[in-house]
């Protein structure tokens, strides 16, 4: 039996490079958006459905799970890819836009996740795979409200893991980082233009500024197609491994955080994303 995958966020980036790799190898692909005007490519593929699907908007989930039933028949694997980060001292950034960014990337994947398992309980199999980020294993400064997310989701990932191993459903985390080949920090940076500058961060701004300049051009030069290529690996393996790590250039500070002790962990750390000022 054909087996059927349902991704969220498949307009642009990760989302839409995995979903073409599933109709590549043969699966039955629901590609889900806010906006289903920006899937024409897909829609263009025999096993491929472009379904309207908005992470805010719950009676669209629960529309979108329906018409992947009334299409392919079942659900056999949910990857959650839907999100965006904000990007900026936390501080400046307005209340409302906190809570936007736990809407998008941890309650609405809660619901869309919510809204499948009774489909996977009732066939007693299932994967799910939630798309974090290197910033939901380590801190980084500007992006507090972005890792918080991601942090959230790691946990939540885990904890839930636990709670479905005994009905035949698999939880996986996949922790990509430095990808550049997407319109992820388009939106990024247009969140962070809204935002109201407060002079006291000035210094700081411009410390931290150079320290991820000088970051960005030292970093591999990772692609939304190294990273679909990890996501089907992660939906189609059959173990109980739990976390994948989808680009090289996170796995030194993965390695920090996972295997040294604190101390030696927050001395790179600090050494390394605290800007000296003056």
């Amino acid at each position: 039996m054909t087996k059927t995958v349902l991704i969220t966020g498949c307009s642009s980036g990760f989302g839409e490079t995995t979903a073409h790799l599933f109709a590549d190898r043969g699966w039955n692909v629901v590609a889900t958006m806010r906006d289903v005007t920006a899937g024409e490519r897909l829609a263009a593929r025999a096993n491929v459905a472009v379904v309207r699907l908005d992470v805010q908007d719950r009676p669209s989930i629960a529309d979108a799970v329906a018409a992947s039933l009334a299409r392919f028949g079942r659900i056999d694997a949910l990857v959650n890819n839907a999100g965006f980060g904000l990007s900026g001292v936390f501080e400046e950034t307005p209340r409302a836009k906190v809570v936007e960014q736990f809407e998008v990337n941890v309650f609405g994947l809660m619901d869309v996740t919510r809204a499948v398992l009774p489909i996977f309980r009732e066939q007693r199999s299932g994967t799910i795979v939630n798309v974090t980020s290197g910033a939901g294993v380590f801190g980084l400064p500007l992006i507090s409200l972005y890792t918080a997310s991601k942090f959230a989701v790691e946990g939540f990932s885990e904890s839930l893991s636990y709670e479905l191993a005994g009905l035949g459903i698999h939880v996986r985390l996949v922790e990509p980082g430095g990808v550049t080949s997407t319109r992820f920090g388009e939106r990024s940076g247009a969140e962070a233009s809204k935002t109201n500058a407060i002079p006291d961060y000035a210094p700081f701004l411009t410390g931290a500024a150079k320290v991820f300049d000088g970051l960005r051009a030292s970093r591999g030069r990772a692609t939304s197609e190294e990273v679909a290529e990890v996501i089907y690996a992660a939906t189609t393996d059959e173990s109980d491994r739990l976390r994948w790590v989808a680009t090289d250039d996170i796995r030194p500070l993965v390695s920090a955080r996972r295997e040294q002790g604190e101390e030696a962990y927050m001395a790179l750390m600090r050494g390394q994303f605290t800007p000296e000022l003056g």
